[in-house]
């Protein structure tokens, strides 16, 4: 059989060319600090997402233990990245914000700080090295330092770099490995080194396929120790002079080694109803589960959910704080002297602890400076607005017990870990149900607490040391009834009013934001969402009196939402209520849908044709639902003489829906949509 010696020059040719190409990426791409070619400073546009406004073109992280003698061990890491700047959105990665733990006298530092901003002018590279200046540091929290620096002369297509290294002390908190930005990543380099002395557990987040490679390596470190020695004189009995000697030596170990290499890394993208975008940021957590040094036992760092609990129950500024009543006594025994019904003292005590303390917009499941001198400024964080309700409810003998949250933006507390809670809520069983109370929020209900909060589980601390976990997701259906009445005009035009109820967490999304922006700005936002109709005879009802349903009303006019063309005319019956657009427009989707909590709206509509029109056609009336009863949607319409009656019905019955139904979900969005926006046709008689 002979070959096709064409086929054999092709095949030459292909190898050639790869060979040639790959040379020159491997040139183009190096990585040493300092080396950005002139062809990384001219490319356009990210080849792993065109439409990036920024990308890490390199990222490497090494992370070891460095032995110190006389001192033990520290932790280093070593960074160095190297970003390309497309556009001026991407001007925002030109700063970068590094966080620094402290505990006491130990604390973490920065050194070796060395930083470049790369552009390409008249063909040749030009570099401008960070300034000082341009270096900044703040303190976040009593045990977090921030320290930041904005790189100078930023430009679309320049190139930003830089390397540091982080010393610090706390060898048991090993910061995670992220491998997925919002921006794409070309190349991430990551080594984990650690004695075999450091056991550690290994959790991976996110949904990238990442497979670490494993080696060990022969080490050894040189030590000092001083060791007693020496005896007594004879000066007399007794009187011995104790003498200590330094004495020098060497250990071989085995090293554990722990890389990732990991190449065109797709941006993590914002998508509607998402809990906590970093939840679902593909990365690596290691966490210390024991240490064993030669001739000596195991110290475990590890920690069940009960040592989580023990230790935030024993730390003073949450345990002693819970137990403290003497400051509130003779205030709540004047309030709930006469009240029997439980209910009743749970709503008292709730409404009594939001209008004495006001929140100061910091989150802490620790006390800052107690629950009675909050009581007695008015204002404190969440620990101690909630700890104090808590104590006050279970002074007035209803079963309370605190609940450590996580919130949103804190993400989901994957493993045992105190730092994984950062906010405390309350809650009392009544008629042998929990309820939760966030009196931080003062448009918040019994058993209805801030979107913030709705993060999963949350778990109860109980009296006797143990705890328990609790669903923060809400049962109870939030709703928005909308009755609109409408009077189209011959002109195209249609005047009307709406009124809308609120019910649940609708209810207190209502007021937070219209509490927040007041009449004015809310209705600038109004006329703006809903395609600048005119408003007039604006009112809201209820909307500080919790104790009954908020309710919105006001007139309208729009002029573009109807279409008169000739003798017809064509709208949609919902008008601007109608939503316009499918909030899924991705292909597949890897993490749940969060709505926060079950909902339904449910709209009727009169609508009043002008004089001299007749309906020709209107949309079908249809009835659609999600599988497993996740939803549904139904559009019921009639003409009634010179009338339409419409009502449209929107639920879904669960807070979370499973990634697996998101195609179902962007389906079932894309018809109610679609129907949503049918017209109706008129025609002149």
């Amino acid at each position: 059989m002979t070959i096709d010696s064409n086929f054999m020059l092709r095949k030459n040719f292909y190898i050639l060319t790869f060979l040639v190409l790959t040379s020159t990426f491997l040139v183009a791409q190096n990585n040493d600090y300092g080396k950005v070619s002139k062809e990384e400073l001219t490319q356009a546009f990210s080849s792993v997402d065109s439409t990036a406004s920024a990308e890490y073109l390199y990222k490497y992280r090494k992370t070891y233990f460095n032995y110190v003698s006389g001192v033990g061990f520290n932790l280093i890491t070593n960074v160095h990245e190297r970003i390309k700047i497309y556009n001026k959105e991407g001007f925002e990665y030109a700063t970068k914000k590094i966080r620094l733990y402290k505990d006491g006298n130990e604390i973490e530092d920065i050194n070796k700080l060395k930083a470049k901003t790369y552009n390409l002018i008249d063909d040749k590279v030009e570099e401008t090295p960070l300034k000082k200046e341009g270096k900044f540091k703040i303190e976040l929290s009593e045990n977090v330092n921030e320290e930041s620096f904005t790189m100078p002369n930023i430009k679309e297509g320049s190139i930003i770099e830089y390397k540091y290294s982080i010393n610090s002390p706390f060898i048991y908190n090993i910061d995670e490995f992220v491998f997925q930005h919002d921006i794409p990543v070309k190349k991430i380099e990551v080594f984990f080194e650690a004695p075999e002395y450091f056991v550690f557990r290994m959790n991976v987040k996110g949904f990238l396929n990442v497979m670490p490679k494993r080696e060990q390596f022969n080490k050894s470190l040189d030590y000092t120790q001083r060791v007693a020695s020496g005896g007594t004189t004879n000066a007399g009995a007794g009187q011995g002079l104790g003498r200590t000697t330094q004495v020098r030596g060497n250990i071989k170990y085995m090293s554990n080694v722990i890389s990732y290499d990991l190449y065109n890394i797709e941006p993590l993208k914002e998508e509607p109803f998402v809990n906590e975008l970093s939840n679902y940021r593909s990365g690596v957590k290691y966490e210390l589960s024991y240490t064993r040094f030669p001739n000596s036992s195991k110290e475990f760092y590890s920690r069940s959910w009960e040592d989580v609990v023990e230790s935030v129950y024993k730390n003073p500024n949450f345990g002693d704080e819970l137990k403290k009543t003497n400051y509130f006594k003779d205030d709540l025994d004047s309030i709930i002297k006469n009240l029997t019904d439980e209910q009743e003292k749970l709503n008292t005590i709730f409404s009594f602890v939001k209008s004495k303390v006001k929140w100061d917009q910091s989150y802490g499941k620790y006390t800052k400076k107690g629950v009675k001198q909050a009581y007695q400024k008015g204002i404190g964080n969440t620990a101690e607005i909630n700890l104090m309700l808590t104590a006050m409810l279970d002074y007035a003998n209803l079963e309370s017990n605190p609940v450590l949250v996580s919130t949103r933006s804190n993400g989901m507390p994957l493993f045992p870990t105190r730092e994984g809670y950062n906010y405390i809520v309350s809650s009392v069983k009544l008629n042998g149900k929990v309820i939760l109370l966030d009196a931080t929020s003062q448009n918040s209900l019994p058993g209805v607490l801030p979107v913030r909060t709705l993060n999963w589980e949350g778990r109860m601390i109980l009296k006797d040391g143990k705890s328990s976990i609790v669903n923060l997701y809400p049962t109870n259906m939030g709703s928005i009834q909308t009755f609109q009445n409408v009077i189209l005009k011959e002109d195209g035009s249609a005047e009307g009013k709406i009124r809308n109820v609120y019910k649940e967490h609708n209810a207190l999304s209502f007021r937070d934001k219209y509490s927040a922006n007041k009449q004015e700005s809310y209705l600038s936002d109004l006329v703006r969402q809903n395609d600048g109709i005119e408003i007039n005879d604006f009112e809201v009802k209820n909307v500080d009196n919790l104790a009954q349903l908020p309710i919105e009303s006001y007139g309208f006019i729009t002029e573009s939402e109807i279409d008169a063309v000739s003798d017809k005319i064509y709208f949609s019956p919902l008008l601007f209520l109608a939503t316009k657009e499918n909030p899924f427009k991705q292909e597949k989707r890897e993490f749940p849908i969060d709505f926060s909590f079950p909902f339904e709206n449910i709209s009727t509509s009169i609508i009043n044709l002008p004089k001299g029109y007749v309906v020709e056609s209107v949309p079908e009336s249809i009835a659609i639902a999600l599988p497993n009863d996740l939803g549904n949607f139904s559009y019921t319409i009639k003409n009634v003489g010179n009338v339409l009656q419409l009502k449209v019905l929107k639920k879904i019955n669960y807070p979370v829906l499973p990634a697996e139904y998101y195609l179902s979900l962007k389906e079932y969005y894309g018809k109610m949509i679609e129907k949503l926006n049918e017209k109706v046709v008129l025609t002149k008689v």
